[in-house]
């Protein structure tokens, strides 16, 4: 699976078509669109508001942003049509895959698809408490690492910093939270020394004005090995040097690694005249909205990501196609990621009726869909 991070219900389609409509430049958007994103104070959470703040001034919109602490807790809503649209992060790739949180009865592997991303100046990395002596991924052996309940994104993100210098859960000391927020305040309070986050992430300030202050331990690219395993964990990430961040300037950059940082998604049933005004609507008015944030120019154009783990939705893609950003390439790549969807959820359908509960559910179904991945010549990744 190649990745790149530059450009190289009825229902409820119903209800949103009698809902009045504000009109602009052939964007049509019903009154209120609801996104799901991360806790409040993220920079996924903080870009969202900023963009519906265009959306009020542009088109009359009301964005309403629903915060959630965890994967489920954003795609959730999504599933049920209480939101439209879910500002997300790597948890889309799990959702799409059935694995992890989503490797059970209720879940499954979603089809879900992307309308637009954002790869910021930023990275996505494992920050570290400044005042522990760690100076390299290998230094954390022995130390607390936080992970979030029920976010298989951070925990896995985690878990892929540590296997850069060789290490594992079992070398550290792992500490749970419930949410991203509450990880973030006990790196601050002392109950943590090391926690994923986008360099940007608005929690990550608070700790570099504590007196325990803030690092982030490197990552280079010349390291291919450590590089290596990283991919074994977490293959959607990729080498990635930052120039945006706390205590992370021009002057000073950090070579670790990011993927796209939110990730606009959709269902694939979603309303197509939606989804295509959404990202007409997100794209268009980004000279509107690309000074409200550090991190926003990452939605620019040339900051797409085009060739990524998940599929775009058709209605995305037409519009893409439209302002000449697609490539007969992007859709070769798009069609395998949507055949992917295909067979994960033909697989998926097998499961039906199975009387296993648990751990037991879980492991059935991840040798059920590894076999149906292979079998069609594609990487289980996780098996």
């Amino acid at each position: 699976m190649g990745i790149s991070l530059r450009l190289g219900t009825a229902a409820a389609a119903a209800l949103l078509a009698l809902t009045s409509v504000a009109t602009a430049d052939d964007v049509k958007l019903p009154d209120t669109v609801a996104w799901s994103a991360y806790n409040t104070g993220t920079t996924g959470y903080n870009q969202s508001v900023a963009i519906g703040k265009t959306l009020k001034d542009k088109y009359g919109v009301s964005l309403r942003v629903v915060p959630g602490k965890n994967d489920i807790s954003r795609m959730g809503p999504l599933r049920t049509n209480k939101v439209q649209f879910v500002a997300n992060g790597g948890g889309t790739f799990f959702g799409s895959e059935g694995v992890f949180n989503f490797a059970a009865p209720d879940w499954g592997p979603q089809r879900i698809q992307l309308l637009i991303t954002a790869t910021s100046d930023a990275n996505i990395s494992l920050g570290v408490a400044g005042d522990i002596g760690v100076k390299t991924m290998a230094d954390l052996k022995g130390k607390r690492v936080g992970i979030v309940r029920g976010s298989p994104a951070l925990t896995i993100g985690a878990q892929a910093h540590l296997a850069f210098a060789n290490l594992t859960f079992d070398d550290v000391e792992v500490v749970e939270f419930g949410g991203y927020g509450a990880m973030w305040k006990g790196m601050v309070s002392g109950q943590v020394d090391a926690a994923i986050a986008s360099t940007v992430s608005g929690p990550t300030k608070k700790l570099e004005a504590s007196p325990r202050g803030i690092y982030w331990p490197p990552m280079p690219a010349s390291d291919t090995e450590g590089w290596a395993r990283v991919h074994e964990v977490a293959p959607y990430f990729v080498p990635h040097v930052a120039t945006l961040g706390t205590g992370i300037s021009k002057d000073n950059p950090h070579e670790a690694g990011a993927y796209p940082y939110p990730i606009l998604i959709t269902r694939a049933d979603q309303d197509p005249d939606l989804v295509y005004s959404m990202v007409k609507a997100v794209h268009t008015e980004y000279d509107n909205y690309k000074d409200a944030l550090p991190a926003m120019p990452g939605w620019a154009t040339e900051r797409q990501t085009f060739t990524w783990a998940v599929p775009y939705h058709p209605s995305a893609v037409k519009y893409w196609k439209e302002v000449g950003a697609w490539t007969d390439q992007m859709t070769e790549h798009n069609d395998a990621l949507l055949k992917r969807q295909d067979v994960l959820a033909a697989a998926w359908a097998t499961m039906a009726g199975k009387d296993l509960e648990g751990d037991a559910y879980k492991d059935e179904w991840m040798k059920v869909r590894g076999a149906a991945l292979q079998a069609e010549g594609m990487n289980p990744i996780w098996n």
